[in-house]
């Protein structure tokens, strides 16, 4: 599949979309790169900005499988991956498959599980398979999880572990719409629920093609060092206990490329790197103490990318 049809591909979905969000092109970009490169997404900010709708929105643009979980305090890990009973017909154990097996699954206020439940989204998010009763079944192709969370602060939530938050590609805050979108907003949902008559633009052959395909934009030694120099600055910073890990550094490589070509590029540029930098590496970053907001973590992000020097064409650094 040529890098133009996944970003013509892309533009289709993105399109679609926009029929029942308002705004949030940057939002739609990363779940639509976090779908192309296998990745995961993790949507935060507080009830009502339209999280679950957006997820919802992506789905019904794809002919893909959908599932959503909503997470609360009694989920099982069970209740996600399925159980094995016994059928009293056959006078055999059978297997009943969970919501995690589909392509894309919506985990609604996944901080509302407990941390066991949560763990248990460890091993299909980052192998695609779960091993139930001793048993490892497979996952189908493509597989992505956008989960939901509200703000940490906020009462009956329980924080994710840092292994949990290094398995998604992406940490994106939604925001409030601004006032011209909200008055968009009302209008378009005045009469009608726009999403009810989405339709899908594009199969499931589509994502799987352009899935094989971005791993071959071109990315110089000198990119590549740029990035990872990034990624090495967290690690060195006082205020940070934990910093990115090798995951987050091929994860920020994977995203850098597929922002390329929806640029319409074969070929990773500094400030793509720049661009994916913020949204996943910031949710990657252990701060210590009283310190550990995601507004600190951005920052810490942002900083660094001032810092670090950006290779030029020619060889020559600049800043």
């Amino acid at each position: 599949m040529s890098f133009e049809a996944v970003k013509q591909l892309a533009e289709q979905v993105k399109a679609n979309i926009a029929r029942v969000i308002v705004g949030k092109e940057e939002v739609v970009d990363l779940l639509l790169i976090g779908l192309i490169t296998s990745g995961h997404a993790l949507l935060e900010d507080v009830p009502g900005t339209g999280k679950t709708l957006l997820a919802k929105s992506l789905a019904k643009s794809l002919t893909l499988s959908f599932k959503r979980i909503q997470f609360t305090p009694d989920l099982l890990p069970s209740d996600l991956s399925g159980i094995h009973f016994y059928n009293q017909k056959t006078g055999e154990f059978e297997f009943r498959a969970g919501p995690l097996f589909t392509n894309l699954l919506l985990a609604d206020e996944i901080n509302r599980a407990t941390p066991r439940t949560q763990s248990s989204l460890l091993e299909c998010m980052e192998e695609r398979q779960i091993s139930i009763d001793g048993e490892t079944k497979q996952l189908d192709r493509p597989f992505m999880v956008i989960a939901t969370q509200n703000p940490v602060e906020h009462q009956g939530t329980f924080p994710l572990p840092e292994a949990q938050l290094d398995r998604f590609l992406f940490k994106i805050k939604m925001g409030y719409p601004t006032t011209d979108e909200g008055l968009q907003l009302l209008k378009r949902f005045k009469e009608n629920d726009p999403l009810s008559a989405l339709q899908p633009v594009a199969d499931i052959s589509f994502i799987q093609k352009a899935q094989q395909s971005y791993a071959a934009v071109k990315v110089t030694d000198d990119v590549l060092m740029y990035l990872l120099q990034i990624v090495e600055a967290t690690r060195k910073r006082d205020e940070v206990s934990v910093g990115v890990s090798p995951r987050g550094s091929q994860a920020l490589l994977r995203a850098s490329q597929v922002y390329a070509i929806l640029r319409g590029r074969d070929f990773v540029t500094p400030d793509d790197v720049k661009a994916m930098a913020k949204p996943v590496l910031a949710h990657r970053l252990a701060i210590r103490g009283m310190q550990r907001t995601a507004a600190n973590a951005d920052a810490i992000i942002e900083d660094i990318i001032r810092q670090v020097a950006v290779p030029a064409e020619a060889g020559v650094t600049v800043r």
